[in-house]
């Protein structure tokens, strides 16, 4: 049987102070895969480093992580891709265990959960941040993971290939988590352990704009894949406020007759017909999105399945 293609894949911006170190460690791990560094408008000497190193160089000039897992995803061809932060904060030697689990059980991706026990290496606000974002996830579409924000995975072919990368930011990683959960794919995951940066490194993720990023895409995904739910939730909301600005109003008629407050009245009228136009929204993107869903899962089963060990 021949050996699966691997590639290992580091998205970069300005990080000559860690990315040889990662490109090593990675060269250890796994001596044959290529190595390929995007670099995505870094001002430092990361392009130098990473040559230096021996990696492969690439660019992407739109800023943002997922404008450069997108060109990532479009322009390299595998059987299995390692995605990877190039901070060194993951741990490189895991890159095979991960490998092996996705081999022997012929999974789309692997998930690297983050543990470890240095507080400065994954900030308490980080943390929590990523067990409420995670856990909303999980609720709407299956708790398959614990770890959704991970920079560290590893994807089969049919995964990269079907995968439409919309995101622009760090909310990328959100994204590739609700591909894989609506498709139904198999997906596996393992404790990794997770260190600081090193002296000099500084982290390009900001705790509040970027977590609002991540709720934001987390609500839009759900528009588009749980169309009901986001839309009776919806509506459900604006009936019960046009309830309760309407009852009184309605009892004032019953007892005299009378509407004297007529603009509440028409109010009550509006919300309780924008409720039901909600409802009536929701049903028919279900549709729509069942249409969108079985078109992404006709075009992912058109790859072949990844390589799989038989035990």
């Amino acid at each position: 049987m021949n050996q699966p293609r691997i590639a290992v894949l580091i998205p970069c911006y300005n990080e000559s102070v860690a990315i040889g170190q990662v490109i090593q460690d990675f060269r250890r791990a796994l001596p044959d895969a290529p190595i390929y560094v995007y670099d995505n408008n870094s001002t430092d000497n990361t392009i130098a480093v990473a040559q230096a190193a021996g990696a492969l160089i690439r660019t992407e000039t739109l800023q943002g992580k997922g404008h450069v897992i997108r060109r990532m995803f479009a322009d390299i061809d595998a059987d299995y891709y390692i995605l990877v932060d190039g901070d060194a904060t993951y741990e490189a030697a895991a890159a095979p265990r991960l490998l092996a689990l996705a081999q022997s059980q012929g999974l789309d991706m692997v998930n690297a959960a983050r543990v470890t026990d240095q507080s400065s290496a994954y900030r308490r606000g980080h943390v929590t941040g990523n067990r409420a974002l995670t856990g909303i996830v999980t609720h709407i579409f299956g708790r398959r993971l614990t770890d959704m924000l991970s920079g560290y995975r590893v994807f089969s072919k049919r995964f990269v290939k079907s995968f439409p990368a919309l995101s622009s930011g760090f909310e990328t990683e959100t994204e590739l988590t609700v591909h894989a959960l609506e498709l139904c794919m198999p997906i596996g995951e393992l404790p990794t352990r997770y260190s600081e940066r090193p002296p000099g490194s500084t982290s390009k993720l900001r705790t509040y704009r970027d977590g609002f990023r991540i709720l934001k895409t987390i609500l839009t995904l759900v528009k588009q894949e749980r169309p009901v739910l986001f839309f009776s939730t919806l509506g459900f909301s604006l009936g019960l406020l046009s309830i309760a600005l309407g009852a009184p109003v309605i009892l004032t008629y019953l007892k005299t007759g009378l509407v004297p407050r007529l603009p509440t009245a028409l109010l009550s009228t509006g919300l309780m017909t924008l409720s039901a136009l909600s409802f009536t929204c929701g049903l028919i993107l279900d549709s729509v999105t069942l249409a969108r869903k079985e078109q992404k899962r006709m075009i992912y089963l058109s790859y072949a399945p990844p390589p799989h060990n038989i035990m």
